[in-house]
């Protein structure tokens, strides 16, 4: 049975998750506050993150940020807020959660955030766990990334998108397939945002004036150029 940790102040939103999740099939931890937060997750390690972006005592947005440091990188978490702003979203995303439910939202919508995030993290344990495309690798399994030996800083959303490419080194991606397996098909950040991202992860790739590796295909999507690279799904060291 799936453990879901739901975190908000407001009492009838917490039931009202519980009772629908369990219904479902979760078992549903409950915390008012990110300290509370915190001790459920040390202590009774749940398998997904339900976060309200306004807590009493600390911003959702810093304590995602804070569980991510702890070393909880692959633990799915999906921020609940009443923002809508695509910069809001941004920010949500670049703190490290995996997806952004706006309030007021439907359970049904809900439930296929949750089902969705699931499914990636069950999709990402069967991969492979190094990835090497010319002078990039990814280790799969530390979520970490190297450009000629050097490691690329990337933020979560950042290094899921680069990994997305080089798995799929040479082949064009839609926008849609992207949106789909990096946001979530449901998720209504829009578009636009895959451009923002494409440009915050070529600034870190190309660093130093390195070759640019992304090309953008008009009207179509982006490719990881893999021409003179030689992709490989496993590689030593």
């Amino acid at each position: 049975m799936k453990r879901i940790l739901a975190v908000d102040d407001e009492t009838p939103i917490r039931s009202f998750l519980k009772r629908g999740l369990e219904y479902k099939g979760f078992d549903v931890l409950e915390a008012s506050t990110g300290e509370e937060a915190l001790q459920q997750l040390r202590t009774s390690s749940p398998d997904l993150l339900l976060l309200d972006v306004v807590l009493p005592d600390v911003d959702g947005m810093t304590l995602c940020r804070a569980i991510r440091e702890e070393g909880y990188t692959t633990l799915p978490i999906l921020m609940l807020t009443a923002k809508d702003e695509i910069s809001d979203k941004i920010a949500g995303l670049d703190d490290g959660a995996d997806d952004y439910i706006t309030k007021p939202f439907d359970f049904l919508e809900l439930l296929a955030h949750i089902r969705a995030a699931f499914r990636r993290v069950e999709d990402v344990a069967h991969l492979d766990t190094r990835i090497q495309v010319g002078d990039v690798s990814l280790d799969t399994r530390s979520r970490l990334a190297w450009r000629e030996g050097q490691l690329l800083e990337l933020t979560k959303k950042e290094y899921d998108l680069l990994e997305l490419l080089a798995r799929n080194a040479g082949q064009v991606l839609t926008k849609t397939r992207i949106f789909e397996r990096i946001w979530g098909y449901d998720n209504d950040a829009g578009l636009e945002v895959i451009k923002v991202y494409i440009n915050y992860l070529r600034a870190k790739l190309n660093a130093g004036g390195k070759p640019d590796l992304i090309q953008a295909v008009r009207g179509v999507g982006y490719t990881l150029r893999a021409d003179e690279y030689a992709l490989c799904g496993k590689c030593s060291g």
